[in-house]
């Protein structure tokens, strides 16, 4: 091909064909159960809706589509595929748009309708959407629904009088139902029948993937003079982290033991995709402010985590990192906040010392309480935090970064019994984001004086149940 572009080294055998072999084998399965462990972007779900729109066009076809995406936008997006495959193969669909499924509990599906009178119906997240439709299943990023094990009950039912069940997601943490079906079909007989597909980022490079790539984007991307081994590069130096690529690219769950934090726990307490949860000074708050400091200069980064209580929960309004600017650079980004925040925790462990002591002197010491860091206020503090995510009193952006930061807490046991949190200090900080949203929620806990250790696991935020705001 004379006008090909890039600099991919791997062609595949037919350039014209629209899709690499793991996507062929991906829609020529046609088992009962598939699933496949994937890496991002490389058009996993693009064909799932190519393999949809086939089934639920041909003559005689016995059986709608119901498809679960992680959230609104993802649902529209699948169903914009939909659209786009049905055009280019000349299929007659009518677009229903956004159509009321359970007028009772108000849950909606884009809607897609063939000639054949079967329906591609798109929804988000809610498991409860599934429940009572028969028909083939596509459950998109499952791993990150907030309830996968809920989903596969009330998805599974759907496809007794015939159908089939696909799941597509990438991994998140060795804890995850997910990972316990893979692991389940590979290690233990396989009883449910699953078909598996993996497809790691490596993978889909040796069939093609970049030559693909090069051809979709402009002439002048960065990524037309990369080879398959530095655009490996090129992606693994974008993550977070080694633990965040080896899970989003490379099909490797992360391991769960070995964290403070399960994958589950963070995710579940994220916000959904869409919603702005971003506050400015101006904006007007109907809740309490608190806000957490942890306190860095050169090596860490200072990092400020504002959160609003409406309710029994606690909402992340602000998180700001800072890195190599002077005590008054990031004094003047700090105190705008602390002016308009009940209460303010700071990290006055060496150098915050000083940093505390100032802002005692501006906003009062019955405002601003300085916490020094020894093993037992660490553990005090980081508690809570597990425990209002357990709780679902929590909301946290959903941002890699902020989750690949909570993630580096460890809890070991010393020699003589006691108990440590340490964390794996990256160009990108020490857990500091972690610290900083510990000290926020022991500002908001209604507790003073000073951080004291219990053996009692739970938050010092006592909860009785959390409020559906999620979209205030």
């Amino acid at each position: 091909m004379a006008n090909a572009k890039g600099n991919a080294r791997v062609i595949p055998a037919d350039r014209e064909a629209i899709f690499l072999p793991f996507q062929s084998k991906w829609i020529k399965d046609n088992s009962r159960i598939k699933l496949m462990e994937k890496t991002r972007q490389v058009g996993a779900s693009w064909s799932t809706a190519y393999a949809a729109d086939e089934r639920a066009a041909a003559q005689g076809a016995r059986f709608d589509e119901w498809v679960s995406s992680r959230d609104d936008i993802q649902a529209r997006l699948f169903i914009e595929d939909c659209k786009m495959w049905a055009g280019i193969m000349n299929l007659a669909a009518q677009d229903l748009g956004e159509v009321v499924i359970d007028a009772k509990d108000k849950l909606t599906a884009y809607v897609l309708q063939f000639a054949s009178g079967r329906r591609i119906h798109s929804m988000s997240s809610n498991p409860d959407a599934q429940a009572g439709k028969r028909g083939s299943r596509v459950l998109d990023e499952f791993a990150l629904h907030k309830d996968q094990r809920k989903l596969w009950a009330i998805a599974y039912p759907g496809i007794t009088w015939g159908g089939n069940m696909e799941i597509i997601s990438t991994h998140r943490g060795s804890h995850s139902f997910f990972n316990g079906l893979i692991r389940e079909a590979r290690e233990k007989g396989n009883p449910k029948k699953i078909s598996l597909h993996r497809v790691t980022l490596q993978d889909a490079l040796d069939q093609g993937f970049l030559y693909k790539l090069q051809q979709a984007l402009p002439a002048d991307a960065e990524q037309q003079v990369m080879t398959e081994a530095e655009y490996f590069e090129f992606i693994k130096n974008g993550c977070a982290d080694q633990e965040s690529f080896d899970q989003e690219y490379m099909c490797v769950p992360a391991d769960d033991n070995a964290k403070f934090l399960e994958y589950g726990l963070i995710t579940g307490c994220e916000y959904a995709a869409g919603i702005v949860w971003q506050r400015d000074l101006d904006d007007v708050f109907t809740g309490q402010l608190f806000c957490g400091v942890d306190i860095g200069r050169k090596k860490d980064l200072t990092v400020l985590w504002v959160i609003e209580k409406l309710g029994d929960v606690f909402y992340t309004r602000r998180v700001e990192t800072m890195a190599n600017m002077r005590k008054s650079a990031q004094e003047a980004i700090l105190y705008p906040w602390f002016a308009i925040c009940s209460r303010i925790c700071i990290d006055a462990t060496g150098l915050g010392i000083g940093w505390a002591d100032d802002a005692q002197d501006k906003f009062g010491e019955r405002r601003v309480e300085a916490i020094t860091f020894t093993g037992q206020v660490k553990e005090a503090l980081a508690y809570p935090v597990r425990g209002a995510m357990e709780d679902h009193t929590l909301r946290i952006p959903d941002d890699p970064v902020v989750r690949a930061d909570l993630r580096k807490v460890q809890k070991t046991v010393t020699a003589a019994g006691n108990i440590r949190f340490v964390a794996e200090s990256t160009p990108d900080g020490h857990a500091d984001r972690f610290w900083a949203l510990a000290l926020a929620l022991h500002a908001g806990s209604g507790d003073s004086g000073p951080v004291v250790a219990t053996s009692r696991p739970r938050s010092a935020i006592e909860t009785i149940g959390s409020i559906n705001l999620a979209g205030y």
